[in-house]
């Protein structure tokens, strides 16, 4: 089969590989009708993500067919049109039992090197390095999917694969975050990232009660899809952001703020040569200029949800300032099992159309010239999806 192969920082390939197959009584072979490139992948893209190997196969978001069960397998059968949660569960473990399944206890086969960088492990993910597990991910025509009998949810027919491709991974990721917000009726948020995953935060912000919603970016075609979604735009690259902030709440702040944007976060000033030249040189692993601001922004008892991914280290983050505001800090890797059906039925219902934030549709073929667009933010892409 084919399938989009890394080989090291910005070089990724399109490769002939060995086609996946049945290793356990559980799995399930799913063909691959849509893929996606997911803002986290570009960490991998740009060799921030330790333990990758040459040749690993890339991707978390995917759906398709099921076209080959194992023989303990009794909840899927082939024919089954699914999507595939990004995050490998068993569903029987302590933290799958209290719906915790990105901390799930039995995927990752590769526990013992979590467990000495972050003390203990959590699930397994797709196309996410030797760290996750090494699994390959779904970037491909085939994928093979451990523990099938938990993860994938079966989709009716008369939705089209962008409205339902984003349950894998994204659509859940904004949704947590903004449940992570603590949102009453009626609340301020402030998003800094109008990627994909903040796209999705504003709305599901709105769905949960927010009254309003600052949406924090520099890139104006993101800037305008999150208008479209009701938000509030503030252009960081004009504005001074803790201050028009500070303006429209009164002096109070925001009752909640999200970074969106984890790692790779930009900056300007002397904090973001910082923190570049300190990454550049591995005297931190992260840029936590985001979260820095959020903190600051964030009223007096608010809390700051991060749904934006870190790997390692950070420096100076204001942890006197969080602590005398008595702010609550909330993130981790979404439990996307327990949000797949909820958020299947808002989209049924007409709520919510995942589909708003492609912006660009290519074959796997084209997957380098994808990551490259991507990354670049040219053409005005937010989102691709990729058919193999």
């Amino acid at each position: 089969m084919k399938a989009l192969c890394w080989y090291g920082r910005k070089d990724v390939r399109v490769e002939t590989v060995p086609d996946p197959e049945i290793l356990a009584p559980r799995d399930a072979i799913v063909k691959i009708t849509s893929t996606a490139i997911c803002g986290s992948d570009l960490h991998l893209y740009d060799g921030f993500i330790p333990t990758m190997q040459a040749g690993d196969i890339l991707g978390h978001e995917f759906m398709g067919e099921v076209v080959e069960v194992g023989k303990a397998n009794t909840r899927l059968k082939v024919g089954d049109r699914v999507v595939v949660p990004f995050t490998i569960s068993c569903g029987g473990c302590f933290f799958c039992q209290k719906g915790l399944f990105s901390a799930c206890d039995n995927t990752n086969p590769n526990a013992a090197l979590a467990d000495k960088l972050y003390g203990y492990s959590g699930a397994g993910i797709f196309g996410y390095s030797h760290l996750y597990g090494g699994y390959a991910g779904g970037q491909a025509e085939y994928a093979r999917v451990p523990f099938a009998q938990v993860g994938p949810l079966k989709l009716p027919r008369n939705l089209t694969d962008e409205q339902v491709l984003f349950l894998s991974d994204i659509f859940p990721t904004g949704y947590m975050a903004a449940e992570n917000c603590n949102i009453e009726r009626g609340d301020t948020v402030a998003i800094w990232g109008a990627g994909p995953v903040g796209q999705f935060a504003i709305r599901s912000a709105f769905l949960l009660g927010a009254g309003r919603v600052f949406a924090i970016d520099d890139v104006p075609e993101r800037l305008r899809l999150a208008e479209e979604g009701g938000a509030i735009a503030i252009d960081d690259g004009d504005e001074d952001v803790l201050n028009r902030l500070d303006e429209e709440t009164g002096g109070l702040g925001p009752d909640s703020c999200m970074d969106a944007v984890g790692m790779e976060a930009h900056g300007k000033g002397l904090q973001a040569a910082y923190d570049r030249i300190k990454q550049s040189v591995r005297l931190e692993t992260d840029r936590p200029g985001v979260l820095r601001m959020a903190i600051q922004a964030c009223r007096k008892g608010g809390t700051v949800s991060i749904p934006g991914v870190y790997g390692g280290l950070i420096d100076k983050v204001p942890i006197g300032a969080a602590f005398a505001k008595g702010i609550t800090l909330k993130m981790g890797q979404t439990h996307v099992q327990r949000y797949l059906r909820p958020l299947l039925e808002r989209v049924e219902k007409g709520e919510i159309d995942p589909s708003f934030v492609v912006s660009h549709r290519m074959s796997l073929d084209d997957a380098p010239a994808a990551y490259a667009m991507f990354r670049s933010r040219e053409d005005g892409c937010t989102k691709v999806v990729l058919k193999p």
